[in-house]
């Protein structure tokens, strides 16, 4: 098998339902490949909605788990060379698949690649950081971004001083899209479940650097992510009432305690 797509529904039927289309319509010249759909306990899909594109495999989680924690599920059954983690909230470009599959046979040394990535409205976004520093979230997220020190240090992390036009190699890659070299994977270990929601992708970004392996961005490719963040829908002064923010902030603490960060 050469590549294994996994998606993580939850509660966004129609929307997985476009990704798995766009995946349908792309180009596969002679390669192989697999759907596997996890639902993480939405209720709005069925195995049958999933029929009328063929032969996916389907898991249904009997409770809401976190984000890594299903796509390691999908991932423990995948039987591709390369595992491809894509949100539902995506559609894939025709080229994208055979393009880093050959990407990643030419360079044995990157564990996983990611594309460019566009917004609805075609303009570009943010899809590859440095990693984050101890005042990072609250940057984005809070009028601290403002400040001269705080911008700086955003500036930084959203490699403000790189052309994203060309391929390079990057701290760590937006996990809306993710293409991951197997063999990597199950040398540095699947998604750290104790992240719920958010910073999975930082932290997973970080082993494979750890493990000696190549994070890369490469924007020959791309990809259109409806991408809407759960965690910045309110602002910041209604943080209390925006359950996705306080899995943004448990998150975060638990990255900063496990990676030593002050």
């Amino acid at each position: 098998m050469g590549v294994s797509i996994i998606i993580v529904n939850y509660k966004s039927k129609d929307l997985t339902l476009n990704c798995i289309r766009s995946i349908r319509q792309a180009d596969w010249p002679g390669l192989d490949y697999e759907i596997i759909v996890v639902d993480n306990y939405s209720g709005d899909l069925k195995a049958d909605d999933l029929k009328q594109f063929g032969e996916i495999k389907f898991i249904m989680n009997s409770q809401t788990i976190g984000l890594g924690a299903a796509n390691n599920k999908g991932a423990k059954i995948a039987q591709g060379k390369y595992i491809v983690i894509i949100n539902p909230d995506t559609l894939i470009g025709k080229d994208v698949f055979i393009k880093l599959f050959v990407y990643m046979e030419n360079h044995s040394q990157v564990g996983v690649v990611g594309p460019k990535q566009f917004n609805l409205d075609n303009t570009v976004q943010n899809s590859c950081f440095r990693w984050p520093g101890l005042i990072t979230p609250l940057s984005r997220r809070t009028p601290l971004g403002k400040i001269s020190y705080a911008k700086k240090n955003l500036d930084r992390f959203l490699y403000k001083d790189y052309n994203k036009d060309r391929a390079r190699e990057v701290d760590w890659l937006l996990g809306s899209f993710l293409f991951c070299r197997a063999s990597a994977l199950k040398q540095i270990g699947l998604y750290d479940e104790k992240f719920f929601l958010y910073f999975e992708d930082t932290d997973l970004c970080k082993r494979f650097w750890q493990g000696g392996w190549k994070v890369v961005y490469n924007p020959e490719v791309a990809i259109i992510h409806n991408h809407g963040r759960q965690s910045a829908r309110l602002p910041w002064y209604w943080f209390y009432q925006n359950k996705a923010a306080w899995h943004h902030l448990a998150s975060w603490a638990r990255y900063l305690w496990k990676w030593k960060i002050n």
